[in-house]
């Protein structure tokens, strides 16, 4: 790549993109000379100011309010084992919408929000293998682990009980984690996902925490096995990705829904088999004891009886979705057909790492509506009124680095 490309007036956000391209070539090699002058045209000062100083440009929460606006503060230098990825993309999760207005009572501020990050790899510390310079990669909801409890060592960090998330956890050296709604992230490498460069950034963000929250659960209780019969309540950001992954599995899929208005959506975009109105008895009786496994991603108030009915005997109802409220449920449904109702969170990052590998040879992205990162406060309000479909990402290169 000549340096002469990366001069005149074009914005960084351009420069980011061609670099995306350029690298995205299977027989791309990347020089010292070349590279290094890719980096410090990415790392280049933005239009969006505040009143701090710092090396990462941000959108953060600086109060209970949740309002996000525009924040400097420091990453940490690039340590042996750490990779530093320039953020292409971020999705929106709803958990970021309770994080930044306190609602779970650990909130700390500022925060910025955001675990569905991915980018291009601009720097790897010295003891670093399994990365290199012009590397897609992601970030999670995790950065980090003790590495010495049962649930690391077991390969389950993710349950790991001093694990330290993305952003608004402590990390060892004091500081508060910060997340994906910025210009660049420092992680462990570890702790980092490889991208295949034939999945789209933007589609792929997502993939991060609704992919593998609701990819973990399938895995783990065994229901994707080609043949099952698999029901999700809830169409939605984690909904739809269900019904994404239990298709790649061969499974026959049923939306169950209280809205009719998603028939269309859930069988003709997403191509579920079958669609079920949760309000609509006949069709409730209907679906009784069709299905070995339900992933329940609502998380709204709602009461699991009227769909353990819908399992067959030694059936699964796994439950993804964190209502507000506690569950109340007859244990007789459960007893007298052996069924099974469990919880699940994220995957590990060696499973992460398996979700993304297949969600690259199966063409598998989250659908999405990329923003701008000026326009994350009205997205906030759309998601709560579940106004999207299925997740927003935020357009980190096209909006908040500039020229």
């Amino acid at each position: 790549m000549a340096a002469g490309a990366w001069g005149g007036s074009a914005t960084s956000a351009a420069k980011l993109e061609e670099l995306v391209k350029e690298y995205g070539k299977p027989d791309a090699s990347i020089g010292d000379a070349s590279f290094s002058v890719a980096k410090e045209a990415l790392h280049r000062p933005c239009s969006h100011t505040c009143g701090e100083s710092g090396n990462c440009l941000a959108f953060a929460a600086r109060d209970k309010s949740g309002h996000l606006e525009p924040y400097r503060f420091d990453r940490r230098p690039v340590g042996p084992d750490d990779i530093r990825i320039q953020i292409t993309h971020c999705g929106i999760c709803h958990s970021d919408l309770h994080q930044i207005r306190g609602e779970w009572g650990n909130s700390k501020w500022p925060m910025v929000p955001g675990h569905e990050i991915v980018g291009v790899v601009t720097e790897v510390g010295a003891a670093v293998t399994d990365f290199k310079a012009g590397d897609h990669a992601g970030v999670g909801c995790m950065v980090d682990s003790c590495g010495e409890c049962e649930q690391c060592k077991e390969g389950d960090e993710q349950y790991c009980p001093s694990c330290i998330f993305t952003y608004n956890s402590t990390a060892p050296d004091g500081t508060i984690t910060q997340g994906g709604y910025s210009t660049h992230v420092v992680v462990k490498s570890s702790f980092a996902v490889r991208v295949a460069k034939s999945l789209p950034l933007d589609g792929a963000a997502p993939l991060l925490c609704a992919g593998i929250t609701t990819y973990s659960p399938l895995k783990y209780f065994g229901l994707d096995k080609p043949g099952m019969a698999i029901g999700v309540v809830g169409l939605g950001g984690l909904g739809h990705m269900v019904v994404k992954w239990a298709k790649a599995f061969g499974c026959t899929v049923t939306v169950i829904s209280t809205s009719p208005s998603k028939k269309g959506d859930a069988l003709e975009r997403l191509g579920a088999h079958k669609f079920v109105v949760s309000r609509s008895e006949e069709e409730m009786k209907a679906a009784a004891g069709t299905l070995h496994g339900i992933i329940d991603t609502v998380a709204a108030k709602h009461e699991l009886a009227p769909y353990l009915p819908l399992l067959k005997t030694n059936g699964k109802y796994v439950i993804v979705g964190l209502p507000p409220d506690p569950f109340q449920m007859h244990a007789g449904v459960v007893v007298t057909r052996r069924l099974t109702v469990a919880g699940s969170m994220i995957g590990s990052i060696r499973e992460t790492q398996e979700m993304m590998d297949f969600a690259a040879e199966h063409g598998i992205t989250c659908d999405i509506e990329k923003i701008p990162i000026e326009y994350c406060n009205q997205a906030m309000e759309r998601m709560e009124k579940n106004d999207v479909r299925y997740r927003f990402v935020l357009d980190i290169a096209g909006s908040l680095i500039a020229g």
